[in-house]
């Protein structure tokens, strides 16, 4: 009998925690630096509008931006010769650039939860992205993670796979997928 008042007293103690929402954020392929993709500005909007409404105490949002390094950060390889090295402080600027896009890219975000009084945290990771948020969940344990769909046809995900269907199979939390409505699709559904 003593345990079962225990287990009541930890059942509310966690029911003041506030609910932990991972995102997962990334840049616009169409609008380019600094804007959020259509599919992430979508999932983060659709958690403020039927989860978090207007009890804002009761949720923290945690706001995970994976930066995917390109080929040439490490050395290894140039398309078309976009980009000429010169030196090792070459490398440096352009992962310095990458930050500070990432960066910018959650300080949007963390600047709409503190206007309306959400807690929030954000990071950014470097890596594969799907991998990445996998990781995070298993590292941070958030009540659930809410990613965008950018609703590509079998024959798209068959050759590029998409973030959001490995987090729904692999993450280790409820996982809501948000899609892009069908005015917000750009002619090449991979864009976003």
């Amino acid at each position: 009998m003593g345990g079962e008042g225990k287990s009541a007293s930890s059942s509310l103690a966690l029911a003041s925690d506030p609910t932990r929402i991972l995102l997962g954020v990334n840049e616009s392929s169409l609008k380019g630096y600094p804007n959020a993709s259509i599919s992430c500005r979508n999932a983060f909007d659709w958690t403020m509008q039927k989860i978090v409404r207007s009890n804002t105490n009761d949720f923290k949002l945690l706001f995970l931006h994976v930066h995917v390094p390109d080929d040439n950060e490490d050395g290894a390889g140039f398309d078309g010769m976009d980009l000429i090295f010169a030196s090792p402080e070459d490398f440096q600027d352009i992962q310095e650039r990458d930050k500070k896009r990432g960066l910018h890219l959650l300080k949007h975000f963390v600047d709409c939860c503190h206007q309306i009084g959400v807690p929030c945290e954000a990071w950014i990771k470097n890596g594969d992205p799907k991998e990445v948020i996998c990781n995070e969940v298993k590292r941070i344990q958030p009540d659930m993670l809410v990613v965008g769909n950018r609703d590509l046809s079998p024959f798209q995900r068959m050759f590029l796979g998409t973030v959001s269907e490995f987090c729904v199979n692999h993450a280790v939390c409820p996982v809501i997928t948000i899609k892009r409505t069908a005015d917000e699709t750009p002619e090449d559904p991979i864009d976003d």
